[in-house]
């Protein structure tokens, strides 16, 4: 609700932006042109992994994992640390944070582990891992459209060697700083349960799931990711898995099939967004940031442009940061330095992305006990590491001659 109000007030700014002329008619019309599509895969995306959800299919994901960790914590660990940035990689970061924050939970409570640790390593790659593909963050799609619709093999060129920095530096901070919970055995029958043929409580619930439903959800899953990176427009094969896996629930299990599967909030708050920063650019505003992001191409100006991001997104959003900043990156690699900076940066403040907000607020609902102040040390830490490191290794491997 709080972010519904804060889009229906940016709205307004905006329509009074555009009354006055400080957003033209024809900026206006062009932005449409250039969000739309945005727009509507982000809703066809939300409604697809939240259908797949429903299904069962991230759970049975989970629990598959936890079996596979053979009882081992720093398995389960990996294991988890590699479904999280798959998750973010081809479905996003958000889908990250609402979906497999919870499963996540689940799973390590199941296994009798801390939460702490894989709860840490869940929101931090769901920022940082989103670095690789246009689909993985709302920002990259923005970019996509501003490097001339590069592909997506295009750009996991040139972001793969960032992407796989970003994911690996969190990674080693958690293995260092949480090495001992990571070193304890877990027993691989859940916690609550007698033995593998007496379920009880919750563990016997998912047996009745519709194994229909979960493996066809499974099917569309598994066939839409391939379709994201093929080239084509990506919000037609979101929208045709939508479409399809409504059609599945309408006959298997209608009563999933409500309005709330589309994310409101997030469109006012977007749609408002865009309209208020097309009209801040308007009147200037990256002149005056361009002062601090600077405008070279050497491995301190990148550093530069990606401090100026990461810093924006903490102390805004990273997506009005990356707004702001997006015409002082002309170039592909100082686009990917910005890129670096709203995605890989934003951990430090809990509003710094919407990714973190919405995983805070799962791990409210769960009881999971994490304070602002001990999150933003943390980050005051990793993010810096993250983004220096990210940026070294993408002046390490020749970008800084696109």
């Amino acid at each position: 609700m709080r972010l519904a109000i804060i889009g229906a007030v940016l709205l307004v700014a905006g329509a009074v932006a555009i009354a006055t002329g400080a957003l033209p008619f024809t900026d206006l019309m062009a932005l449409v042109d250039r969000v739309a599509p945005i727009l509507l895969f982000v809703v066809a995306m939300t409604v697809v992994t939240e259908l797949c959800s429903e299904a069962g299919v991230f759970l049975w994901t989970a629990r598959r994992l936890r079996y596979w960790g053979r009882g081992y914590s720093i398995l389960l660990w990996l294991f988890l640390a590699v479904f999280a940035t798959l998750s973010t990689v081809f479905l996003s970061l958000d889908t990250t944070a609402v979906l497999l924050t919870p499963v996540v939970v689940s799973v390590t409570r199941q296994a009798g582990l801390p939460a702490l640790p894989f709860a840490l390593t869940t929101v931090w790659l769901a920022n940082t891992a989103s670095l690789l593909l246009p689909i993985s963050n709302l920002t990259n799609l923005l970019a996509q459209h501003s490097l001339g619709g590069i592909t997506p093999g295009g750009f996991a060129g040139l972001m793969w060697a960032p992407s796989l920095a970003a994911v690996v530096v969190p990674l080693l901070f958690i293995a260092i700083v949480f090495r001992r919970d990571l070193r304890k055995r877990y027993s691989r029958i859940p916690v609550g349960r007698i033995r593998p043929d007496q379920p009880s409580g919750a563990e016997s619930r998912p047996a009745a799931a519709d194994r229909v439903l979960l493996g066809c959800s499974a099917v569309v899953l598994a066939l839409l990711l391939p379709a994201l990176v093929s080239g084509v427009p990506v919000w037609i094969p979101a929208l045709a898995g939508a479409v399809v896996l409504g059609i599945m629930f309408a006959f298997r299990r209608p009563r999933a099939l409500k309005v709330s599967l589309i994310p409101w909030s997030l469109l006012l708050f977007a749609s408002g967004l865009f309209l208020v920063m097309e009209a801040v650019r308007h009147l200037g505003a990256p002149v005056l940031l361009g002062h601090l992001a600077g405008e070279g191409h050497g491995f301190l100006d990148l550093v530069r442009l990606a401090a100026t991001g990461a810093a924006g997104s903490n102390v805004l959003n990273n997506l009005p940061a990356y707004l702001l900043a997006e015409p002082l990156a002309g170039t592909p690699v100082r686009m990917a330095a910005l890129l670096i900076g709203v995605n890989a940066g934003p951990i430090i403040t809990p509003w710094a992305s919407l990714a973190t907000l919405l995983w805070h607020d799962r791990l409210a609902r769960m009881n999971v006990l994490i304070t602002w102040k001990g999150y933003a040390i943390f980050g005051l830490i990793v993010a810096p590491l993250t983004v220096f490191a990210a940026v070294a290794v993408l002046a390490a491997t020749g970008a800084t001659g696109q």
